[in-house]
């Protein structure tokens, strides 16, 4: 740790831990030769390495400005509590002198209040006596609060050590009014302080105090980077913060910056028995951490008398607890030390900054549960909605009865589906089963943190024996048996055992996990994906990844051990979108993962997906959650580096992981951020954890170049040339409009007439054709038709916006909500020849929607292109088909994206450091090298040849065998992907020089005239290089032979 001012480094003690050990340990990696990188929390962990920092201050470390017209003041008071006769004049003086003297009020607030309002409150505190004398308990209970446009104050009758789950719950109420929606624009500051005397009558009750103030900082407006406390402090707390305590919050914020999630530490206060923890992290990233902070302390025994909550204008919070054990507490295995506490209490804030407000948190609030267990549930809680088997053996059996080639039975099965997964079991029925079973958690729990805790070190580390690690050694843990036992001997019905019997199932699919990472931002779990039903989910995954946090959930899906795929966010309009959106959350990424392994087909990675559900209340987070996302999994891909920051973790995976990402939806302008903070956290892989980055980085864009429409638009021309179509007189329609990536390319390339374009701002259309001047005007500006100048529109084209309602078009027919005609318009029976996804939500077109698009059993649309990912379901593509229509699905159409990121990977991973940044990083004076641009060249004509080849495979196919060409292309897919598999494990790799050969003719010419093929055999890993080997062979074969030609004719070639 760092040195902090004005701290004396005491002796820690001489003896050394006792050396514990865990079965579990051999499996954990330590690699003592790489040195500490920037992590994404800091904290003080005790022991022998770090000396106990001790405050040389006495004092809470605020000294307020003296108001000079204080004793004036109280005169004034008592004047008007005389004049009012509510309280008896003999008691006028005490009263005012026991508000004045005896509740530690500071000066700021007489100076702040008003004469009126500080006899509002002496009233109210009066009332709140004479209530009590009136009670048979004799039990004071004081509720005031007085809330104005630039200040609050909140004062309520509190038991030292206790959370208050009934009442008024200040501590949340400031929270949510203030302190979440704190901004560098408009931010509050919090003092709270808890009387010393306690009341009178109250027994063990004492006043606690709460002012809230809007901040008013020295420079609203600071330069970015800056973090000196003077430029960036509110002028209240300037004012009032001793010399001490400013340069410990100044440490604090300068680390805070450099950190993605919260700076933790603690000190010891010279001759007291209290403590001073101090929390410094980035606003809006741990909403409800105030009042949740307190229910933590609170579990442990302890009660604070004074609490700081700070804001800074750079967008940065610290707080400051001052924190004491409760009175009446006596040292216990429930409440030990305030030494073993704060350890753990320290510990256990990174786990209240991933989730401060759980949804068990009031079995926590009460004591019930311990916050690991909640949070553990609340977990747990999240796997279940996602993955309860609803379907149920009923299901299974009526799909081997029907037909799945029927689309009558195909759309029943469909619905079936959907409203057994949507009514069965709600989250909320969920929650409300797992709330009834907090003793069952609790042994669940326990098998989870023996399985998972590691529970030493190694003997050179500062290992302090947690309240973690005493909970499973006190504990008994039960074994399978038993644990299954006790779910099916205490839940009281089948479906609260199902729900419960689901926490065993959790336990035995987690493989890894930062639970008990001293420091997170979000917990991440590695999850063995064997447990998936085959018959819902029929093509095995290979990895799964569970992220969780307030803010959002996420998966990471992949279908082989290297595998690539885009990360996305989901966004949700409303309540009802994010119910939606989070019962399809599993099956969209999954659908994604599956689709990109299908099209994977020409690379070495196999499929992989990403998807981020943003909560419903954290819409603007997208930015935090992704963050904290990526941080959280690389927890689980890094072995640990800086011990008390990032200890290991128990690994039952047992082998090293890279995963390859990519930009998506939400996600391009966050790619740059993932791969410098990749490197910060000294990732040796990190020039290739993420494609789509800017050019500085090494970085080939999709948009500027055009990479994935190159693929699509060889599926249009394919189609053109073989049915022998004039390009300038195709009537196109089109989702996804000149804003995005697919859209804007897709116009900038085509030459068709626009009869139409859907876009995220609404529907445009013209049936004489859209004026194409301006339509490119915007694809070049990457403008949405909302900035469309109509007046180029003819007298029968128009345009409807999302926002607009009761529209009239031309035809007379009336639009009552843009929303829904933009949501619908795809499904109107107009007039196209060729339709070109290019974006929407997936599963725009289903099986019942499809039918919407046939008329006497034809397709109106004659030709459909499926640009965007998963937009027509499988069963209405068929239904499409049947129907006439030539269609070509996402899985082989969208394939330049996934070619142009494996081609940039394998330039990363051929070069080293030097290399990469002399040849493929473009210059800061925007200049690029010669190699970047000649190499680019060579991936867009890489997508355009492979596009051709499997383009042409499937036409020869379909017009040989008649089979509807969605099936081909899956076809097409599991049999390169079957063969590329076989090919990787056989002998033919063995054969150095056949080796050699097929890798000279699968890597770019580029890359092996610049760099050589024994200097890419010698850097690029042995198994992406087995991968180029496999899918290279096995993709050329089978587009040149067929689908069903025999491995003996590709040996026999």
């Amino acid at each position: 740790m760092s040195d902090t001012p004005q701290i004396d480094g005491a002796a820690a003690g001489n003896v050394n831990p006792p050396i514990l050990h865990n079965k579990l340990l051999e499996q954990v990696i330590r690699t003592p030769d790489r040195m500490p990188s920037p992590q994404p929390t800091h904290l003080s962990v005790p022991g022998t390495a770090t000396p106990t920092r001790v405050l040389s201050e006495s004092g809470s470390g605020y000294v307020a400005p003296k108001f000079e017209g204080k004793e004036r003041q109280m005169e004034q008071v008592m004047d008007a509590l005389e004049e009012k006769q509510f309280i008896p004049d003999y008691f006028v003086e005490s009263e005012t002198k026991w508000f004045y003297h005896e509740l530690g009020i500071d000066d700021m607030y007489f100076q702040t209040e008003t004469v009126d309002a500080i006899v509002s409150h002496i009233h109210s505190l009066y009332a709140a006596k004479i209530a009590a004398w009136a009670r048979d308990d004799k039990r004071l209970e004081i509720r005031l609060d007085k809330e104005a446009p630039d200040h609050a104050v909140y004062i309520d009758t509190s038991k030292p050590g206790v959370s208050v789950v009934n009442g008024p719950r200040y501590e949340q109420r400031i929270d949510e009014k203030y302190l979440n929606i704190s901004t560098p624009k408009l931010s509050y500051r919090v003092e709270t302080f808890r009387s010393e005397s306690l009341l009178p009558g109250g027994q063990d009750q004492q006043l606690r105090c709460y002012f809230v103030y809007q901040c008013q900082f020295e420079d609203p407006n600071p330069e970015p980077g800056e973090t000196a406390i003077d430029k960036l402090g509110e002028k209240r707390f300037l004012q009032k913060v001793t010399n001490n305590t400013k340069e410990i919050y100044q440490l604090l914020l300068q680390k805070a910056v450099g950190r993605t999630g919260p700076v933790i530490e603690y000190y010891d206060i010279e001759n007291s028995v209290e403590k001073r923890l101090v929390i410094a992290y980035k606003q809006g990233s741990a909403m409800g951490l105030f009042s949740a902070l307190s229910d933590l302390y609170h579990y442990y025994g302890l009660t604070s008398s004074r609490k700081y909550v700070e804001q800074f204008a750079n967008g940065y919070t610290v707080m400051s607890v001052y924190l004491k054990p409760a009175p009446g507490i006596k040292t216990s295995p429930r409440f030990p030390s305030i030494e073993s506490s704060i350890h753990q209490i320290v510990k256990e804030i990174s786990l209240l900054y991933c989730i401060p407000q759980n949804k068990l948190q009031a079995h926590f609030a009460t004591g019930r549960l311990s916050l690991q267990e909640t949070i553990y549930a609340h977990c747990v809680w999240v796997f279940v909605s996602h993955f309860l088997n609803r379907l149920g053996n009923e299901y299974n059996a009526l799909t081997s009865i029907l037909e799945s080639g029927n689309s009558v039975h195909a759309e029943l099965l469909s619905k079936l589906k959907r409203r057994l997964r949507n009514e069965t079991f709600t989250s909320d029925y969920i929650l409300e089963i797992i709330n009834q079973y907090p003793d069952l958690i609790h042994s669940l729990y326990l098998t989870f943190a023996n399985a998972h805790y590691v529970q030493t070190r190694g003997e050179m580390d500062d290992f302090l024996p947690t309240l973690s690690y005493l909970r499973i050694q006190v504990d008994r843990i039960l074994d399978d048996t038993e644990i299954q036992a006790l779910i099916s001997k205490t839940a009281i019905n089948e479906h609260h055992e199902l729900v419960m019997n689901s926490f065993y199932l959790f336990n035995k699919s987690v493989l890894k996990t930062n639970f008990y990472t001293p420091t997170k931002v979000a917990l991440s779990f590695r999850l063995n994906p064997s447990f998936l039903p085959i018959e819902e989910y029929p093509q095995p995954l290979y990895g799964m990844f569970l992220v969780i946090s307030s803010e959002f959930r996420g998966f990471h899906l992949r279908f082989r051990d290297i595998a690539r795929g885009g990360i996305r966010i989901v966004k949700s309009r409303s309540q009802e979108a994010y119910a939606i959106n989070a019962r399809s959350l599993f099956d969209e990424n999954y659908n994604l993962a599956n689709t990109q392994q299908r099209k994977n087909k020409d690379i070495p990675e196999g499929g992989s997906k990403g998807v981020i559900l943003l909560d419903v209340k954290h819409q603007d987070k997208a930015r935090v959650a992704f963050e904290k996302y990526i941080d959280s999994i690389l927890d689980l891909l890094l072995p640990p580096t800086s011990p008390g920051i990032k200890d290991p973790i128990v690994d039952l995976y047992g082998k090293p992981e890279i995963l390859f990402m990519g930009p998506d939806e939400n996600t391009a302008d966050l790619v740059d951020w993932a791969t410098d903070h990749a490197r910060a956290r000294g990732a040796p892989w990190w020039k290739s954890f993420f494609t789509g980055k800017s050019p500085r980085l090494g970085g080939i864009p999709h948009d500027r170049y055009g990479m994935t429409t190159l693929s699509v638009r060889e599926y249009v021309l394919g189609i053109y040339r073989k049915l022998g179509l004039d390009e300038s007189k195709v009537r196109k329609l089109q989702t996804g409009g000149p804003d995005g990536d697919l859209g804007s390319n897709e116009i900038l390339l085509g030459k068709e007439q626009y009869i139409a374009i859907v876009d995220g701002s609404g529907v445009l259309v013209d049936p004489n054709g859209i004026d194409h001047e301006e339509l490119v005007s915007l694809a070049r500006g990457r403008k949405m038709i909302s900035h469309f100048d109509i007046s180029k529109l003819s007298p029968q084209g128009y345009r409807v916006l999302v926002e607009e309602t009761d529209v009239t078009l031309p035809s007379g027919e009336l639009v009552n909500n843009g929303t829904s005609f933009r949501n619908t318009f795809h499904l109107r029976p107009e007039s196209y020849d060729m339709f070109v996804p290019c974006g929407g939500r997936p599963e725009s077109i289903d099986i019942s929607s499809a039918n919407k698009l046939i008329r006497d059993d034809k397709s109106l649309i004659p030709y459909i292109v499926e640009g965007a990912n998963l937009f027509i379901t499988q069963d209405a593509k068929l239904r499409l088909e049947h129907a006439g229509c030539i269609l070509f699905k996402d899985a082989s159409a969208n394939k330049g994206g996934v070619t142009s990121s494996s081609l940039e990977v394998l330039a990363s991973l051929s070069f080293d450091d030097e290399g990469f940044i002399e040849n493929m990083c473009i210059r800061e004076d925007g200049t690029a090298p010669a190699f970047y641009d000649n190499y680019v060249k060579e991936v867009q004509s890489v997508i355009q040849r492979n596009a051709r080849l499997e383009f042409e495979a499937i036409w020869r196919e379909h017009e040989q065998t008649g089979e509807l060409r969605s099936l081909l292309s899956d076809k097409l897919s599991l049999a390169i992907t079957k063969m590329d598999e076989e090919l990787q494990s056989s002998d033919l790799w063995d054969n150095e020089g056949f080796r050699r050969a097929v890798l000279s003719d699968a890597l770019p010419k580029l890359l092996l005239d610049t760099i050589g093929l024994d200097t890419i055999l010698k850097r690029v890993p042995d198994n992406y290089l087995r991968a180029i080997f496999g899918s290279y062979l096995a993709s050329r074969f089978i587009y040149e032979c067929g689908i069903s030609a025999s491995q003996f004719a590709f040996f026999s070639l």
